[in-house]
């Protein structure tokens, strides 16, 4: 129905089709037949008739009487017997005339509804008491595939639908659904045919497509009314790279960070998802959850299952972790290294935990696959988000944090540590350390102050939760770098930290970028400086392998520190970025619980139609 508004509209479309028919010179005959039926008075007067009706059925009427024919007869009857008067002569003759007839048999027809067709019985030898209800099922073809996969029913070798992509025609229709037996294609039988058969079959279809189907028998509540659900991307995929993928024509490329919209999660070996901001697009099939989990477990990362050489250093040499590049003469307070490690029995603690890897204890890694993130927009008056930077010792996290700071000091802050030795003549209290008393140290680690603190020397050293808060109260970026399985006491939505996972490159481009470089052993004496060797680069190598498979659901950002003025320059956009960003993409967790998951099982390769 059209309104006064959609009648202009028709007419004035009519008029533009008019005009361009004139133009057109070589089907003139043709064109000139079509220019005369749309000026035929009959349309337009056809269209003035559907704008009455259409105001009519504004006013919803509703009928008065359904039986109005016989009324008339009946009342026809009892005038004959009030006098033949002219009047009612004139009534009576009103009464009699077929067309009146017709008009009020048309009317009760209408207000009793008995204009709907009425189908024959099905003849009896059509019936089978075997066979199930069969719909007929027809789409419109057109460039786009109609975005269904099929596949071969193993007990019945029956051609069903394994998966319908959300947004494609075939969702849109809503016709044909999950489980669906597909019994013939535009009239052809696919009984005992492959899904490689019956796409030849829809290839040549033109216009139109019709199937037809036995339903499913159970369906699944498909309520369009779901929560959102956003998940980030913690590595890169490509289908054409994957022989597992049903079928690649339907699947989802993406790369580590990318944001995907999840829009199916019912079957425990491929999600549905599209691309953020492509939610109105046909999604594709992406590796579930448990899927690349299970992956990543049959990998056995090298890192994980081979013991690292753990050699204890000589006596008296600090084993912090270090950076090369550490420029001397530059001292900035809080670029301490972490307080992690210790003397000789932390080397020998080190080389345990490696033997235990080694045993493995991989049950209690966390491959990165997805995490589940919600937008966040900050308030001007938020603080900023916490940046922890993470990476392997001597990877260059300490460097890249303090080129940071001195690339903009009112941006960038970092914390003062908190330390039980002696105050030195040139140190001052409060800008290189806090010092405090063993008893009210160890009194803050109790009460849990500590993000991180360790032994060096019979010396307490560790930064303090307050000392994040007094940099983030200042306004400004607070740059804190630690070992990954501290990032848990800082992991909340009071911090909102965007960690950042500082990896090395290949083993040969470590030896060509850090062989000669040196780095300071012992802060304390800057002559003691030690090069890197060859145990260094691998070991470096497997810590950061280790570190991403164990941690990597925490890392928003990786960098490749192969030059170190490049991964700076990309930190440095990054942070820039997601500073400046309308919206960010954090955790689900720091706000809400995960929904649960329903899952359905569903296995074998699949064929695009």
């Amino acid at each position: 129905m059209l309104s006064r508004t959609e009648h202009r509209g028709v007419c004035k479309l009519l008029s533009s089709v008019m005009s361009g028919t004139e133009s057109h010179t070589d089907r003139e005959e043709d064109y000139r037949f079509l220019h005369s039926m749309l000026m035929e008075k009959k349309l337009h007067l056809l269209f003035k008739i559907h704008e009455r009706l259409k105001r009519f059925e504004k006013r919803s009427p509703i009928p008065v009487q359904e039986h109005a024919a016989s009324l008339a007869s009946d009342l026809a009857e009892e005038l004959i017997y009030q006098g033949w008067r002219d009047e009612v002569k004139e009534l009576v003759a009103l009464f009699s005339k077929p067309s009146f007839k017709s008009l009020l048999s048309v009317h009760d027809a209408v207000a009793q509804r008995d204009f709907e067709p009425s189908l024959p019985p099905i003849p009896d030898d059509v019936l089978d008491e075997d066979e199930d209800s069969v719909k007929i099922v027809s789409l419109v073809k057109t460039k786009d595939p109609l975005g269904a996969t099929i596949k071969v029913d193993k007990s019945t070798g029956a051609i069903v639908v394994a998966r319908i992509m959300r947004g494609s025609t075939a969702d849109k229709s809503g016709l044909i659904h999950e489980g669906d037996e597909l019994k013939e294609v535009n009239g052809v039988s696919l009984e005992h045919k492959k899904p490689k058969e019956v796409i030849p079959l829809l290839a040549c279809s033109q216009g139109e497509v019709t199937f037809k189907i036995i339903p499913a028998s159970s369906k699944e509540d498909m309520s369009t009314n779901k929560k959102k659900l956003f998940m980030q991307a913690l590595f890169d995929y490509d289908p054409y790279e994957d022989p597992a993928i049903p079928c690649k024509d339907a699947a989802v490329a993406f790369k580590r960070g990318d944001i995907l919209q999840i829009v199916s999660r019912e079957d425990d070996t491929w999600w549905q998802a599209c691309h953020l901001g492509e939610s109105n697009a046909r999604a594709g099939l992406i590796p579930s959850q448990q899927l690349h989990e299970r992956r990543v477990a049959l990998q056995r990362p090298k890192a994980l299952f081979r013991p690292r050489r753990v050699k204890p250093p000589d006596e008296g040499e600090v084993v912090e972790d270090v950076d090369y590049q550490a420029i001397t003469g530059i001292h900035i307070a809080g670029l301490r290294r972490s307080f992690r490690l210790g003397r000789k029995s932390s080397w020998a603690k080190e080389a345990a935990r490696s033997r235990r890897w080694s045993t493995g204890v991989h049950s209690s890694i966390r491959p990165p696959t997805y995490k589940e993130v919600i937008p966040y927009q900050r308030d001007p008056e938020d603080k900023h988000r916490l940046v922890v930077l993470v990476g392997p010792s001597g990877v260059g996290v300490n460097e890249l944090k303090r080129r940071l700071l001195m690339s903009d000091p009112d941006r960038y802050g970092v914390t003062v540590p908190h330390t039980t030795r002696e105050k030195r003549r040139q140190e001052k209290e409060g800008v290189d350390y806090h010092f405090v008393s063993i008893r009210m140290f160890e009194e803050d680690i109790l009460n849990h102050r500590f993000v991180e603190y360790g032994r060096y020397g019979g010396h307490y050293y560790g930064t303090s939760l307050d000392s994040v808060h007094r940099v983030m109260a200042e306004d400004r970026v607070c740059l804190l770098n630690m070992h990954p399985n501290k990032i848990k006491h800082v992991y909340t939505s009071e911090f909102k930290p965007y960690v950042v996972f500082v990896k090395p490159p290949r083993i040969e481009e470590l030896r060509l970028t850090r062989r000669r470089a040196k780095f300071i052993c012992d802060e304390d004496d800057k002559n003691s400086v030690r090069i890197f060797s060859e145990e260094d680069f691998e070991d470096m190598i497997n810590s950061a392998e280790t570190m991403e498979n164990k941690y990597g659901h925490w890392f928003d950002k990786v960098i490749v520190n192969g030059d170190i003025v490049v991964a700076f320059r990309e930190l440095k956009a990054d942070l820039e970025r997601v500073e400046e960003a309308e919206v960010q993409w954090i955790p689900a967790e720091w706000v809400c619980s995960s929904p649960s998951k329903k899952r359905r099982s569903c296995g074998h390769l699949d064929s695009w139609i």
